[in-house]
């Protein structure tokens, strides 16, 4: 039996918990980032991973960094075996990483080294990457740069989105931790190392990226819908005001008018000049409002002839 410390903070990271408390291994505290303000109301919100781990009465931390002393002086008077990442969002100094007898794992959302960084699931699909996976590693001071102990491949539909694709990543990274938890220290020892000109990174997605050019190949563009989708959704300005796109795919007609005018507008969508092509538009959300349909928005308002991208 193990004695396991796990750090993660959002939905990613709940399936790997989840399965560590079912098994023989022992997780004697949970690391997550600090409650931060969410919602209209503003109101301090637990991260998931931390609900999960008061649920189950294990002992939650919650440093701002590992800065403190006091913070490493408790990490390493836990006595841990193994510690386990996943999506924490902190960087992990030496002294952190060391602190296990067997030093620390990450659950990484690609197969590495192809996008290493914060957003490998959004990077996947904006390059139109076929396959994804989660790679088990190593971790050390580089970023994503460890040797890795075994990763799991998928197909990528090419209909899904960020939030599709990160629904089955969630639950292949905690099968592949738990096909190899119970002999981790040789899969430590025969970890290899990764391909350096293979790397590639995903940095921080930012809400401005979300920003439509309607100028871009309709090729690119469904790509950005589908990977800011859930967060931080495509979105062109209309009457002063941002539409959201939630979902979108290829319409075979070509309406030959300007980029980002709005070529018709019916209950199966709304169509949209790209610079190629046009968007057919299946759910969208305008400001203020709730997520619909092209039908449902279309009770609403027909957007026939309106050009978007301007405010």
């Amino acid at each position: 039996m193990l004695k396991i410390i796990y750090a993660g903070t959002p939905e990613f990271a709940l399936p790997a918990l989840q399965a560590l408390l079912q098994s023989r291994h022992q997780v004697v505290a949970v690391y997550t980032q600090p409650d931060r303000p969410a919602g209209r109301g503003r109101k301090l919100q637990a991260s998931p991973v931390k609900a999960c781990a008061l649920e189950h009465a294990v002992p939650v931390f919650q440093p701002e960094n590992f800065k403190s002393a006091t913070d490493l002086d408790c990490l390493a008077g836990l006595q841990a075996d193994l510690m386990i990442v996943a999506a924490y969002g902190l960087l992990l100094p030496p002294a952190v990483l060391t602190a296990p007898r067997l030093g620390c794992v990450n659950i990484h959302a690609s197969l590495l080294p192809r996008w290493r960084g914060a957003s490998p699931i959004q990077q996947a699909i904006l390059a139109g990457d076929t396959h994804s996976g989660v790679t088990l590693m190593k971790m050390e001071q580089g970023l994503d740069s460890g040797d890795m102990i075994a990763s799991r491949d998928i197909e990528i539909d090419a209909r899904w989105s960020a939030g599709d694709l990160h629904d089955r990543l969630a639950p292949l990274g905690a099968e592949i931790l738990m096909s190899n938890i119970d002999v981790i220290e040789d899969k430590l020892q025969n970890a290899r190392p990764q391909d350096e000109a293979q790397v590639t990174y995903a940095p921080r997605l930012v809400k401005q990226q979300a920003q439509v050019d309607w100028q871009k190949s309709l090729a690119q563009l469904l790509r950005e819908v589908r990977a800011f989708n859930p967060w931080p959704v495509s979105y062109s300005a209309i009457d002063g005001h941002n539409l959201r796109l939630w979902r979108a795919q290829a319409c075979a007609q070509d309406g030959g008018g300007e980029a980002g005018v709005v070529a018709g507008h019916d209950s199966n969508g709304v169509y949209v000049q790209c610079g190629d092509g046009v968007m057919q538009i299946t759910e969208l959300q305008f400001a203020g409002r709730n997520r619909c349909s092209a039908a449902e928005a279309l009770n609403a308002r027909n957007l026939t002839g309106c050009q978007l991208g301007k405010s």
